[in-house]
Parts: structure tokens; sequence; C-alpha cells
């Protein structure tokens, strides 16, 4: 398809599913500009999400243990959550570091979102930089955490990913913005 082809799809009919907590899901039919064909799409409405690289003065990265339960392992991940209603993704990437680190920061950089997963997803998750972060306070983890804290060089990162600790896609996407992956696993 060329771009001069590319047509939106015609919503004809909006149904709201089940709350699932942290989505609600939405029924949408669309018709086919191609061949007019309905088709039923499930998608997910979900708030978006916050990743935080957040560097130590000597340019170490901020991890936490997290047990996922999706896959109900415990990886090795950046600091992250939800943008509340009414947040910004600073306030809420501001939040998310402080709560579960307990590490701040008065140097902030936006580096950007993704969107992750458009095919039934209607978020995006925000990748934040924290610079020169201190860790100030005690974390602070929400009821349904239990998180370990560290911080690691670039040269450990590398390893966590290689060894195959260090796996959330998202997480790869807001260090992506920042370092080379690839001379991370090389340096490893």
């Amino acid at each position: 398809m060329s771009k001069s082809e590319r047509t939106d799809w015609e919503c004809i009919r909006t149904d709201t599913g089940p709350d699932l907590k942290l989505f609600q899901v939405r029924f949408d039919w669309l018709k086919n500009p191609r061949n007019a064909h309905t088709v039923k799409a499930t998608v997910l409405e979900s708030p978006d999400w916050v990743n935080v690289v957040a560097l130590t003065p000597d340019e170490k990265v901020v991890v936490v243990y997290q047990h996922r339960f999706g896959t109900m392992e415990t990886t090795t991940e950046l600091p992250a959550g939800i943008v509340e209603s009414g947040e910004t993704s600073k306030e809420a990437a501001i939040r998310e570091l402080k709560e579960e680190t307990g590490y701040t920061s008065e140097e902030w950089e936006y580096l950007g979102y993704v969107e992750p997963n458009p095919a039934f997803l209607n978020n995006r998750c925000h990748h934040w930089a924290a610079r020169n972060v201190k860790q100030t306070l005690l974390p602070e983890p929400g009821d349904g955490e239990h998180l370990a804290v560290d911080v690691m060089s670039l040269k450990e990162i590398g390893q966590e990913i290689s060894e195959g600790r260090f796996r959330h896609s998202l997480a790869f996407t807001a260090l992506s913005h920042l370092f080379d992956l690839r001379s991370l696993l090389m340096n490893s």
C-alpha cells in the first residue's frame, strides 16, 4: 500500500466491554476501506505509562527487581508505572521514581514516547531521564508491589540483558534513547 492509498477505517459502532481494573475493554465495529468488510476490534483502554532512566552522579542506573504476574518471574527493570488521572507524564515519572526507589532529582529530560502495542492498546509509554539522582527517601511501593532497589553500571546492565534478567521491552526502549544497547551487550 502506498502512502497515497492509506485510508482510515470507518468506525460504525463502539460498545463498552468489561472493566478489567488496569484496562477498560472497548469493542469497535470498523469498516475495512479496501473491501467494506466489517471487523469487530477489541481495544484495551489504559492510562498512559512512564519509564524512568534514573542516573546517579557517577552514571549508574537505578533499577528495581520486581515480580511480574504475567510471567510469574522476578525481573530487573527501570522504575515505572501508570500516569494517574490529572497527572502529567513528568509528574508521574517523579512520583514513581520516588515511590519505588526513594530517589529524587531536579534534572529531568523528556525522551519521547512509544505506543506499547497499538494493535489493541490505546495508550502511550512516556520515557523520562532523571540525572544526578540521590536516594533522599525510603521507598514507598504500592500495596501490590514488592520491590528491591539497586544501582548498576552500564556494564552490569549489559550483563543483566545478556543473562536474560533484564527483558522488559518498554524498559529497553527507554534505555535506547540514551544508550546504544548493542554496545552494552558487547561490553558486558
